[in-house]
């Protein structure tokens, strides 16, 4: 052991001076760059390497990485600014120089901006990377001995690295930067439409005015944000003037207006109209709601006067109508009309005359009536204790669009007694004249109601509704009018949740139906007129007579008047014979 003999041997240490140029701030107002049609803004990187140290060769190759924004990479989000090689956006570029001792290289790198920054108040921070590359031995320190390579003197971190930064450029008054961003804006019918309402169809769009003002310091990434019903649909906007408003959907019901970018400067105000098509609307929503957020890459303190909540009512504003038909709109009974002009029921002995009535309910819109409920009142009875003279054999609304309700009546055929002598039969024949009109709208008057629901209509919609009646005319017969007129109304009520337009169309209609008395009495009837008027003509024969007799008529002396009347001639023509003498 004591003739060993141990070689220590220390390996030249490389010291590499990196220094990173960047410019002090960044104004990304102003474009610096182009890439063709597009205003780029961009800066200068420069990087600038140098290496020194003892027993050390002429010069080494240095491999090294520079990296921009490289604390954003490492939090694993978007760069803020790229580089450009080979056509391609990236964030990093890497380098392999020779360098001669004590000698510095420079290399100069354009870094660009991105347009969609959203962070300008944390710095840039680029970094520099760098290993030894090949070693390159000119000779031997020593003929026995080969030469050591060097290795790169370490530096505090966790690599061998090099970092500087730069920042966006900011127009500050106050510490932290702070905007102060204030929303004011109304919501707008299309056309004349100056309603508190919105009527759903009849408003083809809206608009949204707003206005936005900074009373803070400058606002970088101004934008507000637009939140409304899918059932609306973003169609333009209008800027007052130009001033870099930009608008685009982010989703069919979000919409995104970018304003002033990249900075919205302090005490300025911005006025901007978004239109949106409100034609599709279905109205299940009460309320027609537009949510409107302000909103900056800045700290802001105040954030009350950033939202709006722009909302109007939505109604179903119809204009609804009813009209109807009746058949027949006359017809005869009475007992000397055959029985085969009326229908006759099963196990019944009474004559039904049949009537149709059809009415139609239209929706003249602008809205889509979500539903309707039709009443139609007819006359039941002669008096406010008398029998029930209809009996309902159908009721239909077309296409299955409702359904209808009415009282039913058990006993359709009902028969009034007859309990009056011949003579008050007889004087209701000759009593039975002129018109009688059973009106629903009269007080007092006994009526079958039809209620009728009907679903939804769209605008010119007509739903139709149709009702089958028999009615019972042995009741009619104890009536003592020749003429009985019945006054049928029918009236259409929209839902709670629509509204009549105002002076529209009306929303009741009346049908009118006539039974006529044929006017002929029952056979025995006719015997007793013949017998009583032969007697009363005998009576009143006799009675003249008495009458002629009392006053000595009957007591004349005929022969006496007969002589005198002949004395008379005689005398006259004896008093000519004596004139003509003399």
């Amino acid at each position: 052991m004591a003739d060993s003999v141990v070689l220590l041997r220390s390996r030249p240490v490389i010291t590499v001076d990196v220094s990173i140029y960047l410019p002090v701030s960044i104004n990304i107002s102003v474009p610096q760059c182009h890439e063709g049609p597009q205003h780029l803004n961009c800066f200068n990187a420069t990087v600038c390497l140098l290496f020194r140290g003892k027993h050390l060769p002429e010069h080494i190759e240095l491999l090294y990485n520079l990296t921009a924004d490289v604390d954003k990479r490492q939090r694993s989000q978007s760069s803020r600014v790229y580089f450009i090689q080979n056509g391609a956006q990236i964030s990093s570029v890497s380098n392999e120089l020779s360098l001669d001792i004590n000698r510095e290289d420079c290399q100069q790198y354009t870094a660009y901006v991105k347009k969609d920054v959203k962070d300008v108040f944390t710095a840039i921070t680029f970094e520099v990377a760098y290993t030894l590359g090949k070693h390159v031995v000119d000779g031997h320190l020593d003929k026995d001995l080969p030469a050591l390579t060097p290795v790169l003197r370490w530096r505090k971190g966790d690599k061998m690295a090099a970092k500087n930064e730069t920042w966006f450029e900011k127009n500050c008054l106050s510490d932290d930067c702070a905007a102060d961003l204030r929303l004011h804006g109304k919501l707008l019918l299309s056309g004349l439409h100056m309603r508190s309402h919105l009527a759903i169809g009849g408003v083809r769009n809206v608009s949204l005015n707003v206005t936005i003002s900074n009373a803070g310091d400058d606002a970088y990434d101004t934008n507000i944000y637009f939140k409304f019903s899918r059932e609306v649909f973003y169609i333009n906007y209008w800027q007052k003037e130009e001033k870099g408003i930009s608008c685009g959907l982010v989703d069919l019901d979000f919409l995104q207006c970018s304003v002033g970018f990249p900075f919205m400067r302090a005490q300025t105000k911005y006025h901007l109209a978004v239109i949106f098509d409100t034609s599709q609307l279905s109205g299940e929503n009460e309320t027609l709601q537009f949510l409107v957020h302000a909103k900056s890459a800045n700290p802001e303190h105040r954030l009350l006067d950033n939202t709006l909540d722009l909302s109007i009512p939505l109604v179903h504003e119809v204009d609804t109508t009813i009209t109807g038909l009746v058949t027949p709109t006359s017809f005869v009974y009475g007992n000397s009309i055959d029985a085969s002009h009326f229908v006759q029921l099963e196990d019944m002995e009474c004559n039904f005359q049949p009537l149709n009535f059809t009415f139609q309910v239209i929706n003249n819109g602008p809205s889509r009536l979500p539903g309707s409920i039709v009443d139609i009142r007819i006359p039941n009875r002669l008096a406010g204790n008398g029998a029930d003279m209809f009996h309902i054999m159908d009721t239909q609304v077309a296409e299955g669009q409702g359904n209808c309700t009415s009282h039913r009546n058990t006993q359709p055929c009902s028969i009034p007694q007859d309990r009056e002598s011949i003579f008050h039969t007889m004087f209701a024949f000759f009593t039975k004249s002129g018109r009688r009109v059973l009106d629903c709208d009269r007080p007092g008057r006994a009526c079958l109601t039809i209620s009728c629901t009907l679903g939804s209509q769209s605008k010119e919609e007509a739903v139709s509704i149709d009702v089958k009646l028999l009615l019972n005319t042995e009741i009619l017969k104890r009536d003592s009018s020749s003429l009985i007129q019945f006054v049928t109304r029918g009236n259409v009520r929209v839902d709670g949740r629509a509204i009549e337009v105002l002076q529209g169309l009306p929303e009741d209609t009346s049908l009118v139906f006539e039974a006529l008395h044929s006017q002929e009495p029952r056979g025995y009837v006719v015997g007793w007129i013949i017998a009583i008027s032969l007697l009363v003509g005998i009576l009143i024969f006799l009675l003249l007579a008495v009458l002629l007799w009392k006053m000595g008529f009957f007591r004349r002396r005929y022969q006496e008047i007969i002589e005198a009347e002949k004395n008379r001639k005689d005398s006259d023509e004896s008093w000519d014979w004596v004139e003509k003498n003399h």
